[in-house]
């Protein structure tokens, strides 16, 4: 199969359908989850590294997303001082589990709030951890994560578990073992996909939690375009309503 931008989107669009006809089941009941936790005034929390960080930032603080969706970020360990900025150029800062611990004390996180943790191969320590301890809070965790790649490596974490084995919902992205979808020959293989299905995931969530905000009778906190008029006073007052949460 020839490396071409035609075949990758012809491989790209069976994951996707792959997502849309076997992942459908766990994205409701993903949603109805948090949706149960935005009702009562929770907020959800969104978490990954590397690329997974694509995810967070689909779900949070976009046009036409929800405003009570907090992407959290190894960044701001740096930014708040907890660690130097050089640690975040560490390709193995993710595998510390401590790190997961770091990420979770920045916050204002409450009891009414969930979190939806992301790794294509949920393994790392900080993922994990991260996942263990808002479990042991009482917090509902949803996984995204490829269960091809996972399934065949170990973890990293001291628990030997890995995302998709602590998690109360998992969301199978559909990526095949290393993400890459085409062979590029020599050993190589080329186009990771788990960003894109990941993207069809975090839509879907968040269209599904809609439909329950709706079906309770409430008016869902979306954020509108900042670039359409009017929309700045629109999108403050949601800010001002999770005011040091998002």
């Amino acid at each position: 199969m020839p490396v071409s931008a035609e075949t990758f989107f012809a491989e790209a669009l069976k994951a996707v359908e792959f997502v849309r006809t076997t992942q459908m089941e766990n994205i409701r009941r993903a949603a109805g989850i948090l949706a149960d936790r935005l009702l009562r005034g929770g907020v959800v929390h969104v978490f990954g590294t590397g690329h997974s960080r694509a995810f967070a930032m689909e779900m949070a603080g976009r046009a036409g997303g929800l405003a009570p969706v907090h992407a959290m970020a190894l960044e701001d360990l740096a930014l708040r001082g907890v660690r130097p900025a050089g640690d975040l150029e560490d390709p193995t800062l993710e595998r510390d589990p401590e790190v997961g611990r770091q990420v979770l004390r920045l916050y204002d996180i409450r009891p009414e709030d969930a979190f939806v943790v992301v790794s294509n191969s949920g393994r790392n320590g900080s993922t994990v951890e991260l996942a263990l301890t808002a479990k042991r809070h009482g917090h509902p965790v949803v996984a995204v994560t490829s269960m091809q790649h996972t399934t065949r490596v170990t973890s990293r974490h001291p628990s030997g578990k890995r995302l998709f084995e602590v998690a109360d919902v998992v969301i199978d992205n559909g990526a095949p073992f290393g993400d890459a979808l085409l062979d590029a020959g020599d050993g190589l293989r080329v186009c990771s996909v788990s960003s894109i299905t990941g993207a069809f995931v975090a839509q879907g969530i968040t269209a599904e939690i809609v439909r329950r905000y709706r079906e309770a009778g409430k008016v869902p906190p979306v954020f509108i375009s900042a670039n359409v008029d009017g929309a700045d006073e629109h999108n403050e007052q949601l800010r001002q309503a999770y005011a040091g949460r998002i």
